[in-house]
């Protein structure tokens, strides 16, 4: 990987400002950001700040719960991810049993200890289950036999198995256990979600109370039909210290629901891609063992294959979340943009949550707008240049 020293500068416009910049870098970090006077500004690529997801299963047939992992794939996996501009990610470890959860930690947490540059893509692992609810609908593709109420003491030895690499859970607040749980983990730094839940108003508020500080996808993983009101989407919304996750990918959410989340989230609302191991490969028909026979249309939909009106996952990235929102006139692309990036980073307490700023790590992209596509040219992530675009 090539590195830029102190010596050389990124010359680009500033994807917030739209001023024209020069980047110095040191020690893998910005060194100093400059205005600059140029003729021509239309000439320079675009620079961002890195794209952090908070909620990946998988990528270009790597998949984080598929077991055996290959002992290759969760660092080929983070380098894969580095040319969709993804430089911070949380694999996320769906609902399984005790034991292939254990093993699944266990393999992130050997990859980060062997190669380096998976624990500098790797920020933290996202567990997303098994304390969710057990009805259909909610529970989505979760296994229901490994449905289970919350567990300190089970998740305690998942947590020594990735080596504390655990930042995120989500979970279900409609178990009895779920406020003492809750207050356990954020006593340990570890940020809960309310994800694939059939709680009521009461328990979601207990659960914000408790320090419940996420919304994972909201709006999916939900019955088909709900109350008119109440309903625990609403109280989602209703909650002010929650954050919401939302899949932008224009098959999971309406615009109309994406827009009533922003607004009513405002700078608390998230993209994250949610993505299965799918993402990345060509359409075509594909047999998986959580979905079974699945399609990826030419469009960029994942459905079941023996009905179209079932969703079968994520197959696409933050990128296209961001394309989405920004020509369907949902969000200016800065705005977009920092719902992938700097939001949650700073979310999770990232030092990447000031951006494009002195001192802060020199994780970032360069693109162009092709039209109504983004263009990934460079990724670099620490100041290295790691994935340059044909």
């Amino acid at each position: 990987m090539e590195s830029l020293n102190r010596q050389q500068a990124v010359k680009a416009v500033h994807y917030s400002t739209g001023e024209p910049v020069s980047i110095r870098i040191e020690r893998g970090c910005f060194a100093a950001i400059e205005s600059i006077a140029v003729e021509n500004k239309e000439e320079l690529p675009i620079i961002a700040p890195g794209l952090v997801d908070l909620q990946i299963n998988g990528y270009s047939g790597y998949d984080f719960n598929q077991l055996p992992i290959p002992e290759e794939a969760i660092s080929e996996a983070v380098r894969k991810l580095w040319e969709q501009g993804v430089t911070s990610f949380y694999p996320t470890v769906i609902t399984n049993s005790g034991e292939a959860i254990q093993a699944a930690m266990e393999t992130i947490a050997r990859a980060c200890g062997q190669d380096a540059a998976a624990a500098r893509g790797i920020a933290g692992i996202h567990l997303e289950g098994p304390f969710i609810s057990p009805h259909d609908g909610v529970r989505g593709a979760h296994d229901r036999d490994y449905v289970r109420p919350p567990d300190w003491e089970l998740f305690s030895r998942w947590q020594e198995a990735s080596g504390g690499r655990i930042r995120i859970v989500t979970l279900s607040p409609e178990w009895p256990e779920s406020v003492p749980f809750i207050e356990r983990c954020v006593k340990h730094g570890i940020t809960v979600s309310i994800g694939h839940t059939s709680a009521t108003a009461e328990q979601i508020q207990a659960a914000v109370e408790a320090g419940a500080r996420m919304s994972t996808h909201l709006g999916n993983g939900a019955h088909l039909m709900l109350p008119r009101h109440p309903n625990y989407i609403w109280e989602q919304l209703a909650q002010d210290r929650l954050w919401s996750c939302v899949i932008a990918d224009g098959f999971h959410l309406p615009d109309q629901v994406l827009k009533v989340v922003l607004k009513v989230k405002g700078e608390q609302a998230m993209l994250v891609s949610d993505a299965v191991s799918l993402s990345g490969l060509p359409g075509g028909a594909y047999t998986t063992p959580v979905g079974g026979e699945v399609v990826l249309t030419p469009e960029g939909k994942l459905h079941l294959a023996r009905n179209e009106q079932i969703l079968a996952g994520s197959a696409q990235m933050l990128l296209w979340g961001i394309e989405h929102l920004t020509n369907r006139g949902l969000a200016e692309l800065a705005e977009a943009w920092d719902m992938a990036s700097v939001r949650p980073a700073g979310f999770m307490k990232l030092s990447a949550a000031v951006g494009l700023a002195a001192g802060a790590p020199a994780d970032f992209v360069l693109y162009r707008r092709d039209g109504e596509r983004i263009r990934l040219e460079q990724t670099f992530k620490s100041g290295e240049l790691v994935f340059h675009g044909s």
